[in-house]
């Protein structure tokens, strides 16, 4: 029958009485707001926000796979244990469940309800060796007139199976409720699908609408025009019953995906106008991307993780999960942690159990440790932060030794660099007990024996150290100049001339370094300015010569380290005996060390001691004995192998350039060009 005939016999229809229609909601998942269901059924969060739509499922697995793959350690104070009932209850919680799957339960019910509840089972007195998750549907609180509740009550089609009494006392119970904050319940958690209903009905309906227009053939709807005339030639109104007949006789015909396509066949009074809808009308894509990203923000799981276009916010992929894992993941496993903690550890009678999540074994926070690691290395090397500081942040226990604040040896404030160029005054602006004994003028290299370095020292500090009259009368003018002129020195040269104006007395090491500062500076001497009556007197180093005490300074340092140098000499000398070197032997090498040091001693770097020549030849005795081949042809002992390398160390000293091999380059004197350590 055509259609022009159906609705002929719709002209004879009796007209109905008209039916109000009642409109479907707008939104499709309003069982989610408080307006039409005060109380949400775990139902609709389950299927609704979580197996229907994609980007809740992908959000819950994303968070609970990477979540439940952490591991998670035992300890007894700072000692890790490795084996421990608690251990095997968790890596293997019931005989049907990994570690893995149960967590991985734990955080999906979580995050989907809002609710977990965790059972152990176990006797009363006895740990437990079975863990489970209760689905958080089948549980309803039995509350009392405390916050406290009274019993967890298991429920199967409405009945009350099992019960699990709290203590009112301690609140233990075989069932550890975890949960989400509510705002506006005092014992259920709020399901993150609650804040993202809106957005969770906007992408199900987009998703619903695009089903429905392939239904239809993806052709969009039309109108049929009917201009329908009676007899006498007037115009036909159509009834509220006529005109819905007239659609479903319609649809019946053309619609769908099996009539995609097919003519339609319209006669007499019909017309048909298709409606045309653009490819951003036949598809939400906006719509559903704006919903998705809403919904990953409530979860906290960047959007590119989930697929998302056009959602760059981090720079690249492995950003994007470092992010997660810090923002998203770390938090909830301290709350998980703190939960086992309080609830699971207790029921195996040791209060000094403790379990910790390793976040360190986790692969995408490498890279974020690998920064933190340059960063406190950093503020090492800056002195900004002391060694044990810098261990404290990497997670280490601190050491002995470790609490005073570092500086490189070749680095100095930029200001300083024109006015100074010398190793052993860089750094030197910290206190001096604060300086690293690597910094220091330390000859005591080898000394491995504690009584031995402390009855050294004991000599040493028996030397009277405290500055001369005449050097204070010079410190002071220096600090007068410096401050009249504003040139002249360092901070470091400030300090010093502090420390001679109080008299001071000054360590072994400030000496030398007085003492080295004089013989670098020595040709200052010469410049413009440094005498009276030059023109710009007081010249630069004329001040700088002055902050350190003058030619008092200079006199005064050259005999202190003299007497220093003999008070070490002895501790040597009756060190070589003891190392049974020969009388002979110690003779030589100490004429050594007076020629050297009379020609070139008082020039920085370069003077030597019989400390450093008796460990150069034992060293040579020791390469003769150990490594023959090395030994050229001529030489006949080792006591003149032992020789030939004290002379190639010498020539070092003496020249800056290595004769042969780069041999003993720790022995080398403190502020040599050749000392790498410095």
């Amino acid at each position: 029958m055509a259609i022009y005939d159906n609705i002929k016999n719709i002209f004879k229809t009796k007209e109905q009485p008209k039916v109000q229609k009642k409109e479907a909601p707008i939104v499709y998942y309003n069982s989610l707001g408080y307006d039409s269901v005060p109380k949400i059924s775990y139902e609709d969060l389950a299927t609704d926000g979580y197996s229907e739509n994609a980007i809740v499922y992908r959000c819950v697995n994303e968070i609970a796979n990477n979540a439940s793959r952490v591991k998670i350690n035992l300890f007894r104070g700072d000692q890790e244990v490795d084996n421990h009932p608690l251990l095997d209850l968790l890596y293997k919680p019931s005989p049907t469940m990994s570690q893995v799957e149960y967590f991985q339960s734990v955080y999906s019910y979580l995050l989907i309800a809002g609710n977990n509840y965790m059972l152990s089972v176990g006797g009363d007195n006895t740990p437990p060796t079975e863990l489970y998750n209760l689905r958080p549907d089948r549980i309803k609180i039995r509350t009392g007139t405390r916050a406290m509740p009274v019993a967890y009550d298991y429920m199967l089609k409405g009945q009350v199976v099992e019960s699990y009494d709290v203590d009112q006392a301690t609140g233990g119970s075989k069932v550890k409720h975890i949960k989400l904050f509510n705002p506006l319940d005092d014992y259920y958690g709020m399901s993150p699908i609650q804040a993202s209903s809106v957005d969770i009905d906007q992408h199900n309906l987009a998703n619903k609408h695009n089903v429905n227009l392939l239904q239809n053939g993806a052709r969009p709807s039309g109108a049929v025009i009917f201009n329908p005339k009676d007899e006498t030639g007037g115009h036909v109104q159509l009834t509220d019953v006529q005109r819905n007949q007239l659609m479903n006789d319609v649809n019946q015909r053309f619609s769908g995906t099996g009539n995609a396509g097919k003519p339609m066949l319209l006669e007499g009074d019909f017309d048909w106008k298709e409606m045309g809808l653009s490819p951003k009308d036949m598809d939400f894509i906006q719509l559903k991307n704006m919903s998705a990203k809403d919904i990953a923000l409530v979860y906290g799981v960047p959007s590119q993780l989930i697929g998302i276009p056009d959602s760059q916010t981090y720079s690249n992929f492995a950003e994007a999960k470092l992010a997660l894992y810090n923002e998203t993941i770390i938090p909830l496993l301290d709350k998980i942690q703190g939960d086992l903690n309080e609830w699971l550890v207790p029921q195996f009678n040791d209060e000094a159990l403790e379990l910790r999540y390793d976040i360190d074994s986790i692969p995408a926070m490498a890279e974020q440790r690998r920064r933190v690691f340059e960063s406190v290395t950093a503020g090492v090397k800056d002195g900004i932060l002391t060694r044990n500081e810098a261990r404290e942040q990497l997670g280490y226990e601190p050491i002995d030794g470790a609490d005073s604040l570092m500086v490189p040896a070749n680095l100095m404030p930029l200001n300083i660099a024109s006015e100074e160029t010398d190793e052993e005054d860089r750094g030197e602006d910290i206190p001096e007990e604060e300086v690293p004994e690597e910094l220091q003028d330390n000859p005591f290299e080898q000394i491995n024996n504690e009584d031995d370095l402390e009855e050294v020292l004991k000599a040493e500090s028996d030397i009277d150290t405290v500055p001369t009259d005449s050097m204070v009368s010079e410190a002071k003018r220096g600090l007068e100049w410096r401050k009249e002129f504003n040139r002249g020195g360092t901070r470091v040269g400030a300090t010093r001339a502090n420390q001679i104006i109080n008299k001071v007395k000054l360590s072994p090491s400030t000496v030398r370094r007085m003492f080295s500062f004089f013989s670098r500076h020595e040709s200052d001497k010469t410049g413009q300015g440094f005498d009276r009556g030059e023109e710009g007197y007081p010249s630069r180093g004329r001040i700088a010569w002055a902050l350190w005490g003058g030619d008092a300074g200079f006199s005064w340092s050259r005999a202190k380290v003299k007497q220093l140098d003999r008070e070490r000499d002895k501790f040597f000398e009756e060190e070589l005996e003891e190392k049974q070197l020969t009388a002979a032997v110690k003779k030589g090498l100490q004429k050594k060390v007076e020629d050297h040091n009379e020609k070139h001693g008082d020039k920085a770097g370069k003077r030597v001691n019989l400390r450093m020549l008796g460990a150069v030849f034992r060293r040579g005795i020791g390469a003769y004995r150990t490594n023959p081949g090395s030994v050229r042809p001529s030489v006949t002992s080792e006591e003149q192998w032992a020789y030939a390398r004290v002379n190639a160390f010498l020539f070092a000293v003496r020249t800056g350039k290595f004769r042969g091999g780069k041999f003993d380059l720790d022995l080398l004197p403190s502020g040599h060009p050749l000392v790498t350590w410095v």
